[in-house]
């Protein structure tokens, strides 16, 4: 990721906004992230079907990256799509959830990442509900909910 101003959507202000990418060491990330955080946001690891604690979760609020607490999607948008991860049929804004091939695992995907910090999220199918048709399977360890109140 090259440094810069980038064009960020906040929630609470329902505005976008210019502002700086995060950008730390791998050893800065490992010390503020716990280790599940850290292999699934910083090393594209995949936590556990049905293990990750926003799965089943149906409060009201805003999921924001566990890494740099970029707003990523709205609960409104969440749905039980049967895998055992949270999924969501579409972003808070497109400007903050950015997408990339991803060739592992002997597999074409496409990965969900946080486009200020990087952090990886999780995949995007297009076997998702309408309005979009999409599917964002996103994994636990890389989300942080914050209650719609306490924006």
């Amino acid at each position: 990721m090259s440094s810069g101003k980038i064009p960020i959507y906040f929630a609470k202000t329902g505005k976008i906004e210019l502002v700086d990418r995060v950008e730390k060491t791998d050893e800065e990330w490992k010390k503020e992230l716990s280790p599940e955080s850290y292999d699934v946001a910083r090393k594209q690891g995949t936590e556990l079907a049905f293990t990750g604690k926003y799965h089943d979760c149906h409060e009201d609020g805003i999921y924001q990256c566990v890494c740099c607490h970029t707003d990523l999607f709205d609960s409104k948008t969440k749905f039980d799509s049967g895998t055992g991860w949270p999924s969501f049929w579409e972003p808070i804004a497109e400007e903050n959830v950015a997408t990339a091939v991803d060739t592992s695992h002997f597999m074409v995907r496409t990965e969900a990442l946080c486009t200020r910090c990087g952090a990886h999220l999780g995949h995007v199918f297009d076997d998702g509900p309408p309005p979009t048709g999409k599917r964002y399977c996103m994994n636990s360890a890389s989300l942080h909910l914050v209650k719609r109140l306490d924006l």
